[in-house]
């Protein structure tokens, strides 16, 4: 049976047929240029043939740069001199090649390319290069010969993750010492961790290398080069293979949206030439972040990129992708200070069609490889069709970030008095997604916990956390936001889409801020690291937001909550409740600041239900004001909320800011 195209789901996007089909043909059309009639991950290959190999007994390099006269390979073999033996020579297309007997190049020699074109010339890092390591005095980079004992997989890919459970990461800040950390440290400390909690897929943000540390890893200069600051290839690869034995899934958070405009590391004027791998002019250069933008329609630089999809899914055997600022991408403003009303947004000649090409070829690649890789769009601009199947006119992502929802809480925590939050505005934005496109909800990402933001926490708390943290403090302040807390979690949780994510430290409500070091903080790494050891005593209230999120995320894994859409059963503006029921699951949630209410009554479908999570247990520093275990049954009644939906009703006692989860057992 034929798949229903998006116009044929949703009848607002019928105006569009003609440009989603177009879109469409487009699509299928740039496959075909490229992969005929197989398979697009066997046409792309250029991270094999470029860069330095080993071929027999002989190491080749190779480069693309059209605007060259002449390159050299120079390094540590040939003391940084440009010598007729290391010069390339060109092979045709733009290409160069140089051949050299084993013997020249040794594991661990550090190596640049020295590019003449007309009228200039410098020393550059081959755009292909695998390894770089920046010099701890200097700063500069260089290419690092990489030739050590293969690798040995123990491990194969976990199953394909229906509804991802998303621990998002940095391995540099996951170390509670004032350091960089390692993929070591982050595999036998943190990978424990994030099992124990449950969560069954890890984000890893800042993998390819950047110049910047302080970029989180958003400025990337060397798109093949795992950043060595982290540790080394193989060092990675253990711990991708640690996290696999498990059952984790591994997702890069992978930068195609725009390059480094730096030029000795990265591709900005690789050969001389503004447009080698980028827009001319000033479509070239993104205005907000001082960096390059991809000419996503040239030929050299989707091979560029559709390549380093297939490199480090095979190399590093990753599980996805989640791919970074793709509303920069999508339209030529990057989207800057627009409101995105209405779809002719998606349609219109704002759009760079040639982009939309690219990620959906990049969609297309990756599944090939593995075809239960995650692929997830970062788009703040909601354009619809892009986590559609292609088959359907969509752009083929598996899911999107729901960012608008960690947007509402900052603004009903920051604006609004708890006697004005509306349980039915909350239920409207953390469930109001496109039915025929998959989302992942979150409360709060490495977004919301850079330096001049706080986190959830902080918001909720503020200078409180410095003195009130402690089980023996009183400060109706903590109360509060411990409670509202792990309400919004839950809540977030339970009403998201196909999965969840948070960041690294949140699940215990991480104090404060993230701040790479700078030259304004004089270099600190005190808030770029995670305090792990406030999660660890009883004596801390951290340790009983953590154990909250250890329950919560269990309680959705083992019954399949995110397999069926949550129903609304009471939104109930005067007394603050909100009510819903999802698979078998009942949560309800009373955010009034002070009313408790007894025997307040729910239709919900006959039978026996038990109470199997609730947030104001001592365990997690709440007040116990219901009984643990407590089972209920449905009464034959009305309901007084006039939900007229079943005949039966619930009758719970919901205390003031807490939430309870009633499982029907029978």
């Amino acid at each position: 049976m034929k798949p229903k195209m998006i116009y044929e789901t949703d009848p607002y996007l019928l105006p569009y047929k003609e440009a989603i089909d177009a879109r469409h043909a487009r699509i299928l059309a740039a496959r075909d240029r490229i992969a005929g009639e197989g398979r697009l991950a066997d046409a792309v290959n250029n991270h094999l043939y470029y860069g330095l190999h080993h071929e027999g007994r002989e190491w080749v390099l190779r480069e693309w740069a059209p605007n060259a006269n002449r390159i050299y390979l120079i390094g540590e073999f040939n003391n940084w001199k440009r010598i007729a033996t290391y010069e390339m020579k060109p092979v045709g297309g733009g290409s160069w090649e140089l051949r050299l007997p084993e013997m020249f190049l040794r594991h661990g020699e550090l190596y640049k390319l020295f590019i003449e074109w007309p009228g200039g010339g410098g020393e550059r890092l081959p755009a292909y290069c695998t390894r770089a390591v920046q010099d701890p005095d200097t700063k500069v980079f260089c290419a690092q010969v990489w030739d050590p004992v293969p690798y040995q997989w123990k491990q194969k890919r976990p199953k394909a993750v229906k509804h991802p459970l998303i621990y998002e990461c940095h391995i540099g800040m996951s170390s509670e010492e004032e350091k960089v950390a390692t993929f070591t440290e982050f595999k036998d400390t943190v990978l424990p961790h994030i099992k124990e909690l449950g969560y069954d897929t890890i984000q890893i943000m800042a993998l390819q290398e950047h110049p910047y540390y302080g970029s989180f890893g958003y400025q990337v200069s060397n798109f093949y080069a795992l950043s060595s600051r982290f540790g080394t290839p193989e060092e990675f690869k253990a711990l991708v293979d640690a996290a696999h034995g498990m059952g984790i899934a591994v997702v890069m958070d992978i930068v195609h949206s725009h390059s480094v405009s730096n030029e000795a590391e990265g591709l900005s004027l690789f050969d001389g030439r503004e447009d080698i791998y980028f827009y001319r002019g000033w479509q070239g250069h993104h205005p907000a972040w001082d960096s390059r933008c991809f000419d996503y329609g040239k030929d050299e630089t989707r091979y560029f990129l559709l390549s380093n999809c297939k490199f480090w899914m095979e190399e590093y055997h990753l599980d996805g992708f989640r791919f970074d600022g793709v509303t920069s991408m999508l339209y030529w403003d990057h989207g800057l200070g627009k409101d995105f009303v209405g779809y002719d947004n998606y349609f219109n000649k704002g759009v760079d069609e040639t982009a939309v090409e690219y990620l959906a070829l990049a969609c297309i690649l990756t599944r090939e490889i593995f075809p239960g890789a995650i692929l997830i769009a970062e788009d703040v601009s909601g354009m619809a069709g892009l986590a559609a199947p292609l088959e359907c006119g969509g752009v083929g992502f598996g899911f999107r970030m729901a960012m608008g929802i960690a947007d509402h809480w900052i603004k009903w925590i920051k604006e609004r008095t708890d006697e004005q939050w509306s349980p039915g505005e909350i239920w409207y934005e953390l469930t109001n997604k496109r039915a025929d496109e998959k989302t992942i909800s979150y409360a709060e990402c490495h977004d919301q916990a850079l330096v001049g933001d706080k986190t959830l926490i902080f918001r909720l708390m503020d200078k409180e956390m410095y003195f009130s943290m402690n089980t023996s403090s009183q400060s109706p302040v903590v109360d509060r936001g411990i409670a509202l807390h792990k309400m919004i979690r839950l809540v977030t949780l339970a009403t998201a889409g196909d999965g969840y994510l948070t960041f690294m430290g949140n699940e215990f409500g991480h104090p404060e801020w993230i701040d790479f070091p700078r030259e304004g903080n004089g270099w600190s790494y005190k808030h770029a690291r995670r305090q792990w050891s406030l999660s660890k005593p009883d004596y801390l209230r951290y340790s009983y937001l953590m154990r909250f999120d250890e329950a919560m995320v269990s309680l959705v894994k083992q019954g399949n909550v995110l397999d069926e859409r949550p129903v609304l059963l009471v939104a109930d503006e005067e007394k603050k409740i909100l009510i819903f029921i999802r698979k078998s699951y009942i949560f309800a949630f009373n955010f009034h600041p002070s009313a408790s209410f007894a025997d307040y009554g729910v239709a919900a479908p006959a039978g026996e239900y038990e109470m199997v999570l609730d947030s104001d247990e001592r365990k997690f520093n709440g007040f116990a004001r219901v009984k643990p275990d407590e089972h209920h049954l449905t009464v034959h009644a009305k309901s007084p909320n006039g939900n007229q939906d079943y005949e039966d009703t619930l009758f719970l006692y919901l205390p003031s800011r807490s939430a309870l989860v009633l499982k029907k057992i029978n």
